[in-house]
């Protein structure tokens, strides 16, 4: 790829034009060796114009709701005048590693909607379902001018902590009426939540849902908050009915404002920006070792090894390493 048509893209990024987004996010979403210096570029490049944007992370169970949810919350902020983007991570199949990508048409609202942009990314087996390129296409989206972005998560019981650790916001999605109000939810998904948010409040469920909101404030009160300023609320509402959604975004903009009068803002960024540095160099550092033709011969007799019982996992790691150390 030459210059100039890096610039090309970088303009039709600033530009907010979708075609030129589209083929911003796919470079730097590629696993392609030949596109890892292009996309640094590009990034570089698009850096200076983001980072104005509300992160928002959004993790909950299957069936919680999720995409219907934020089908009603992007619409609402559209219809204000924001401008949304939605990173909507799929689940691969550990088999194929193909994913399912269908937010697209469980967000029947926001896929039409000309304020909105969805980006269905595979999560390529990560935990807490976020997918490898995350911090990166938040970048691109937030040069383009988003200044909401919305990133779901597979919420399939892993680790939460890699959403929570690029977000300025995490809100965890919840259900009433499944056994035990606590549903088995993890102490810390409840560490690092911002707000609990009860979904499907509605009909013959409201009363439930109302009922659940108490229980989890309580387990709420018992931990020590993150952030001595902010108590995590526990609210109920209803993406299908739009009820108590508005309420949701009141507490999303009023932690933005303590945020930032407080300081924890600009820190919780500068946070942000180490993590991805220490992402960065774990990303390169797996694509090197796998990508040297004799470090990839020797991973692929140790995994042999390994299988077979004949090398502890401690050995062959060891092995790696060395053979690592050794490339010039």
């Amino acid at each position: 790829m030459e210059a100039s048509e890096l610039d090309l893209i970088v303009a039709g990024v600033l530009a907010g034009d979708r075609t030129w987004i589209g083929k911003a996010v796919t470079l730097v979403e590629s696993r392609n060796k030949a596109d890892f210096d292009q996309a640094g570029m590009l990034l570089e490049m698009l850096l200076p114009h983001s980072g104005s944007s509300s992160r928002i992370g959004i993790t909950g169970a299957p069936g919680v709701g999720k995409s219907t949810f934020i089908d009603e919350l992007g619409s609402r902020l559209t219809e204000k005048g924001h401008r949304v983007a939605v990173l909507a991570v799929d689940p691969s199949s550990s088999i194929s590693g193909g994913s399912i990508l269908g937010d697209k048409t469980r967000m029947d609202r926001l896929s039409s909607n000309q304020a909105a942009f969805i980006r269905p990314s595979p999560a390529s087996g990560l935990l807490g379902g976020v997918a490898q390129k995350s911090r990166e296409t938040i970048v691109v989206l937030e040069a383009a001018g988003f200044d909401v972005v919305l990133i779901e998560t597979v919420g399939v019981g892993q680790s939460e902590s890699q959403v929570a650790d690029m977000v300025d916001f995490f809100l965890v999605l919840l259900l009433a009426g499944a056994g035990d109000a606590l549903q088995g939810i993890k102490k810390g998904v409840l560490e690092i939540a911002d707000l609990l948010v009860v979904n499907k409040a509605d009909g013959e469920n409201e009363l439930r849902a109302r009922q659940a909101a108490r229980e989890y404030q309580s387990a709420i009160e018992l931990l020590t908050p993150t952030n001595p300023n902010w108590i995590p609320p526990v609210m109920t509402c209803s993406g299908l009915t739009g009820q108590g959604v508005e309420g949701v975004w009141e507490k999303i903009s009023e932690h933005r404002d303590l945020m930032i009068a407080g300081g924890d803002w600009d820190s919780r960024r500068s946070d942000q920006k180490v993590k991805w540095m220490w992402a960065l160099i774990e990303d390169r550092l797996i694509h090197r070792l796998r990508e040297d033709p004799k470090i990839a011969a020797t991973i692929g007799n140790l995994e042999q090894y390994v299988n077979d019982g004949s090398m502890t996992p401690f050995n062959a790691a060891d092995r790696v390493l060395s053979a690592f150390n050794e490339i010039e």
